[in-house]
């Protein structure tokens, strides 16, 4: 029996962090098969890494149900900083970790944004992102909403970490959505009160050392209102688009209008507003509107104009099933797919994925002989 054949084997063993074969990720050193053993030796990227048992276990069984082996020994080690630096340098594909969301990049980005808190837009994103994901589309979310972050609870995974290799950050996994937040970095219920440099550093971080893979979408949840995470957003990512929510209510029109007004100084694209608690649904089909109506209309009306007309992308209706699922960690996109919440988040979601980002004024890195 040839060591070719256990390490076929082993490439269909998979890292649960960086869901790559780890034959790919050169953590498979020698193999060696004396008689009816193979004798393997592999690499974790990091002491202590959380998934060592998984893939040792993963190991072992790829390598039993390769015809002839009978035993097999597996030799767990550590990447040397050297082997992780370049393990690094390979996922990047020898981009610098600098240029992951540059202009040229290929992932559509969509900064979601209110004038004020409460309007249920963490709770949006979380689902937009979910459903989204369910399209078949690679999906990241980023919390920059350092101060009020609640993504990670409202996706399931408060207290979940990233895993570091090197000086790359491998975000967490939730339902299909990979998701990074300053709440993975700091203690549970302590309160973040930074001034504008910290804030500005922290995102750039966010936006290099955490390493997403090749996304399609990356939706950023910006804090309420006009502050400095909005200008660092805007600064960074210039050619991001923005979605506004704000609620049916007039008097919320002018200040949501305020959040999509810096966003365009920085030269970002408002692409749609997103009226949120539109209404609740009563047993017998008719609509109780409880915080008005027209508000998201108004918003739209306000930022539109001839060059640039801004729609209503969707109207997302109160629901018990929407705070249900925020507060359990499910999502009521898959938690209750047939409640109206869900049918609207998951409709505006397919709108979402019709409308890619544009190739014309990007560099294709092509060149003519």
């Amino acid at each position: 029996m040839s060591e070719s054949a256990v390490r076929a084997a082993l490439s269909r063993v998979i890292d649960p962090e960086l869901r790559r074969p780890i034959t790919e990720l050169d953590m498979v050193g020698e193999v060696r098969v004396d008689g009816d053993a193979a004798h393997i030796e592999l690499k974790l990227t990091i002491v202590g890494c959380p998934a060592a048992d998984t893939i040792e276990r993963d190991v072992r069984a790829a390598a039993t149900s390769t015809p002839g082996i009978g035993s097999v020994v597996v030799d767990v080690g550590v990447m040397t900083r050297e082997e992780r630096d370049a393990l690094t340098l390979k996922l990047r594909g020898g981009r610098p970790k600098a240029s992951q969301f540059g202009a040229d990049s290929l992932t559509r980005i969509i900064a979601v944004t209110s004038g004020k808190g409460g309007v249920g837009k963490s709770t949006l994103t979380a689902n937009l992102g979910v459903a989204l994901a369910a399209t078949g589309l690679r999906v990241g979310i980023l919390d920059a909403d350092v101060f009020g972050f609640s993504i990670p609870g409202v996706l399931g995974i408060a207290g979940a970490k990233p895993t570091q290799v090197g000086e790359m950050i491998l975000p967490p996994v939730a339902h299909g959505v990979k998701v990074i937040s300053i709440g993975m970095f700091v203690e549970e219920n302590t309160a973040v009160s930074w001034r504008g440099p910290m804030l500005h550093r922290t995102i750039q971080q966010f936006l290099t050392d955490v390493f997403f893979g090749d996304l399609d979408i990356l939706l950023l949840d910006l804090p309420p209102g006009t502050g400095d995470v909005a200008i660092t957003i805007g600064q960074l990512l210039p050619q991001a688009e923005v979605l506004v929510v704000t609620t049916p209510q007039q008097a919320a029109a002018g200040v949501a209008e305020r959040s999509a007004l810096v966003a365009r100084q920085t030269g970002q694209r408002v692409i749609g507003v997103i009226e949120n608690m539109a209404g609740l649904v009563q047993p017998d089909g008719s609509i109780l509107e409880l915080f008005g109506t027209g508000g998201g209309a108004d918003v739209a009306a306000r930022l539109s104009t001839p060059e640039e007309p801004v729609a209503v992308l969707a109207s997302i209706p109160l629901s018990v099933a929407l705070r249900v699922g925020g507060d359990s960690g499910t999502p009521v996109v898959l938690a209750n797919p047939q409640d109206p919440a869900a049918v609207a988040i998951s409709a505006l979601a397919a709108q979402l994925a019709r409308g890619g980002r544009g190739l014309a004024g990007r560099k294709l890195g092509l060149s003519v002989n």
